[in-house]
């Protein structure tokens, strides 16, 4: 979809959008509009509920008096809350409603309440980017889709007072969009397209953007003795892969130790032979979200030049049954030295991480540790799809995360770290098992087992996987593939390491 900025101006013709603040309230635009249509604006809001809150829309076909397909108006909400992601999310919402109507082209009339604190090019900028980011489709298999399935809004005209600095903001914005769009690209992607190879070759193309790419294979992994990877990948004919994404941003930084992201990349998890019900399986084509966030972060810093230091680390396998898998009751050395007794095959995602932080630590000697993971079904159980979960040995470092959560609607909630859990790790035979004893606190022994593979290092865990996957349409996200984690990330790091906190949020 093309996204365009212009100076106000009643169109006429097509679909017009006006946002309609909180008790009724009219932009100049919607003055104009009702002018011009004898009041059929206020009568429609009349006879109808619509009051102007937030996420309220209200349709009027063929307006009298103007030469316009149809009016939707949109509800803004209290001026004095208004927000970019305000802005993101209406015009997500309606671009949405109007690809579904036929139209090929409308105008979003943006004029700003008083009361809200945003510039227009700010609020601009951010509509535009609601729209972008809810027009993404993963159709690339689709091949017999009729002309009503297609989505027909093509062209968005976005109307603010200062449609050239919103033009330069939203330009601004494009590395954003790329990031989430490879993220939600590669967890879309089918297990028997996306493989740990093909996963490791899509990332051997950010090299164009500047970014130092590493892939090691499975001889590489075995020098360094990285059992516990290795260990859940046996199973498979697709051999695994890890890889080290590095952006030096910031060679003049006092500190060059860089932020390591690990992302756990299972691109497949059928549990082994701990195997799972066959009901729901086909959605673990996404058990490597946590590696897919972690290269879309990486794109994204890169795409903006961030004067910052930062490693993102990708462990890449699948988790398959056969005659080669690792069974219950094995014990695996992971590349710390540490032995694991596999209790459950489908506890994977922390073997995976266990090796790719030791990796990280060893290899780019960070400042701080942040790892992605769907590690867990028990997270979802505590937190549904509303909030990351996040586990972390540093105060500071969970009070930043939070706010850039919830600046970019990507929230987190802090979930405790218990050394009495942790306790129900111990193994009769080895140094740890990797589950405990039952299904209470599920995701919190999970994390305590990623903690044991951090060492010193100010660490934070975010369970994902209630986050990366929708199963419906919300205001900038489709139904499918979130991108959850790429924004999230990409503001913690610009708020801590680019803005005027200190780097050093642990010690």
């Amino acid at each position: 979809m093309l996204i365009e900025f212009s100076a106000p101006a009643l169109p006429t013709t097509g679909t017009l959008i006006l946002p309609i603040g909180q008790d009724k309230v009219f932009g100049p635009a919607a003055e104009e509009a009702d002018r011009l249509s004898g009041g059929a604006v206020r009568r429609a809001l009349a006879a109808s509920r619509f009051t102007g809150k937030k996420d309220e829309t209200l349709e009027l076909l063929a307006p009298t008096g103007l030469a316009l397909a149809r009016l939707l108006l949109v509800g803004l909400g209290k001026p004095e809350a208004l927000t970019a992601e305000s802005f993101e999310t209406l015009a997500g919402n309606a671009s949405a409603y109007i690809t579904r109507t036929g139209e090929t082209e409308a105008v979003l009339a943006l004029g700003l309440p008083a009361g809200c604190r945003l510039s227009p090019a700010t609020a601009g900028a951010a509509a535009g980017l609601g729209a972008a980011l809810r027009s993404y489709r993963f159709d690339r298999y689709r091949t017999t889709e009729t002309a009503e399935q297609k989505p027909s809004l093509a062209r968005l005209i976005i109307q603010v007072t200062e449609p050239e600095a919103a033009a330069a903001a939203f330009a601004a914005l494009e590395p954003v969009l790329a990031g989430v769009t490879l993220t939600r690209d590669l967890v879309s992607e089918p297990a028997n397209q996306l493989t740990p190879i093909v996963f490791a070759e899509r990332c051997r193309a950010l090299a164009a953007l500047g970014l130092e790419v590493t892939v090691l294979d499975e001889a590489a992994m075995r020098a360094l003795n990285m059992g516990a990877l290795l260990g859940v990948a046996q199973g498979s004919a697709n051999p695994p892969r890890l890889v080290s994404l590095l952006w030096r941003g910031d060679p003049e930084a006092t500190d060059q130790r860089p932020l390591a992201l690990v992302g756990k990349g299972v691109t497949f998890d059928s549990g082994g032979i701990s195997i799972k019900g066959a009901g729901g399986m086909e959605d673990m084509k996404w058990d490597m979200a946590g590696a897919g966030t972690v290269a879309g972060v990486m794109r994204l810093l890169a795409g903006r030049k961030a004067r910052v230091n930062v490693v993102g680390v990708l462990g890449l396998v699948e988790n398959m049954p056969s005659g080669t898998a690792q069974r219950p009751g094995d014990v695996v050395t992971s590349a710390s030295g540490k032995t694991i007794e596999i209790i459950n095959t489908d506890a994977e995602g922390r073997l995976v991480l266990a090796d790719a932080l030791w990796y990280a630590e060893e290899t780019f000697k960070p400042q701080q540790i942040i790892d992605l993971a769907t590690l867990t079904g028990a997270i979802l159980i505590a937190l549904g799809s509303e909030y990351a979960g996040l586990f972390t040995t540093c105060d500071t470092l969970a009070e930043r995360l939070t706010a850039a959560g919830k600046a970019v609607a990507e929230p987190v909630w802090r979930m405790p770290l218990s050394d009495l859990l942790d306790k129900d790790l111990a193994s009769d035979i080895a140094d740890m098992k990797n589950t405990g004893s039952g299904r209470n606190g599920g995701s919190i022994i999970g994390a305590m087992f990623v903690k044991r593979f951090v060492g010193d290092v100010p660490w934070a865990h975010l369970d994902i996987a209630g986050m990366v996957w929708s199963k419906k349409d919300t205001g900038t996200v489709p139904k499918g593939g979130t991108g959850y984690g790429v924004r999230l990330l990409d503001r913690f790091i610009s708020d801590t390491y680019e803005g005027q906190a200190s780097s050093k949020v642990c010690s």
